[in-house]
């Protein structure tokens, strides 16, 4: 089981998405949905490996709350336009693939969060201090902080 809230939509899920070894298909659609493109409403498919890795973190950490998303899913046009803002948005970011997402999780420490993701080294790891939230993907193994 997983559950999220996304921070800019409001919409919140509680679901299991694998079950008997087997990913659940509306379970997935439902993810996708949720981890939209906020900017523009496009939806993508989630990288399967992403939820892996949260549910992992989330065993890690030993919390039951739900991971706040604060960004999910990017398509190329939305990407662009925060590269334009913003010096810490990748030209070929993973969220353009459903393979990235930028989270926290209320009460706990970013920091802490970081250092467990860190501790399973299962792709990237970003740190944002500033702003709150820890990048994840299932990239290469590699750390930064923002």
């Amino acid at each position: 089981m997983l559950a999220f809230h996304n921070t800019h939509t409001g919409d919140q899920l509680n679901l299991t998405y694998f079950e008997e070894g087997r990913y659940i298909k509306d379970a997935l659609h439902e993810i996708n949905h949720l981890f939209r493109d906020y900017h523009d409403g496009t939806i993508h498919p989630i990288d399967p490996a992403l939820l892996d890795q949260l549910y992992d973190l989330k065993h890690t950490l030993e919390v039951r709350k739900p991971f706040h998303i604060v960004s999910g899913y990017r398509s190329p046009a939305t990407n662009a336009d925060l590269r334009k803002h913003s010096d810490g948005v990748a030209k070929n970011s993973l969220h353009m693939e459903g393979r990235a997402i930028d989270i926290r999780i209320e009460g706990l420490d970013t920091r802490r969060i970081r250092n467990a993701a860190l501790a399973m080294q299962r792709g990237g790891v970003g740190y944002y201090g500033k702003s709150d939230f820890v990048h994840l993907d299932t990239g290469s193994v590699r750390t930064w902080a923002g």
